[in-house]
């Protein structure tokens, strides 16, 4: 048995969700020799190099296929937006079981089938990692009710917008993940004693909390503009 100590370096899979207009594709388009699979056409108007638009979950991995026969033709993948990219993997599944939708299956077994399918894109994705090519997931972010089962009260919580079996696999995949948002500043007036929401910075959370899901191994500061730069350092890059 090889004993193997210290860190290793590697490639990095990173998953970046917020609200529609953030900059999502415009920073992962900031990554080293980024390729995209524009999944929604969100990057017609960046000037980066992209696949043809998949038209089917057998063309999306297609696509990361012959990415693995072919590494050196980037640098990153950016899968943008893996949430419509779960929409072929939905559509693949339904059309091969004759079905209309997940719950046409019964006992939950449609979200089962999803997250299979679903797992196997990670597996190959994993694969290019392994080769040394970063991978970039964006996503959508929406807002859930979200209740303690040992407290009382509720509260809204930010989350990617994937299924109910999806999003914990995309979860445990990534290495880190970055939550994009807006920062609003409220500013009293002295005189009136009203309150003004002004600002509205672009800014991007790296650890877990209550309100929404973030994480990173790189001792990011929990809170970062949304800039490349700043987790540049984070990033392999081949020579």
């Amino acid at each position: 048995m090889k004993i193997i100590t210290g860190k290793i370096e590697s490639a990095q899979k990173i998953v970046l969700y917020g609200p529609e207009g953030i900059g999502k594709s415009t920073f992962a388009s900031q990554f080293p020799g980024a390729l995209f699979i524009d999944t929604e056409g969100s990057t017609k108007q960046l000037d980066v190099a992209r696949t043809q638009a998949p038209s089917s979950w057998t063309m999306l991995m297609s696509q990361v296929a012959y990415v693995k026969q072919n590494p050196n033709i980037c640098q990153t993948l950016v899968i943008d937006t893996v949430d419509w990219a779960e929409r072929l993997a939905i559509d693949h599944i339904c059309a091969r079981d004759n079905k209309n939708g997940l719950a046409d299956w019964g006992y939950g077994n449609g979200w089962v089938y999803l997250a299979e399918e679903f797992g196997r894109l990670l597996n190959a994705l994993t694969e290019l990692v392994n080769l040394g090519i970063n991978i970039v997931l964006t996503a959508h972010a929406h807002l859930r009710k979200f209740e303690q089962p040992d407290e009382m009260g509720a509260y809204d919580r930010w989350e990617l917008k994937l299924e109910r079996k999806t999003a914990p696999l995309v979860k445990e995949w990534a290495d880190m993940i970055l939550f994009a948002n807006y920062k609003t500043y409220v500013v009293t007036d002295e005189k009136t004693k009203s309150k003004k929401a002004q600002g509205g910075h672009r800014i991007m959370y790296t650890t877990h909390h209550p309100a929404w899901d973030a994480k990173n191994r790189h001792n990011l500061k929990e809170e970062l503009p949304l800039d490349f730069k700043e987790i540049a350092h984070c990033i392999q890059t081949r020579q």
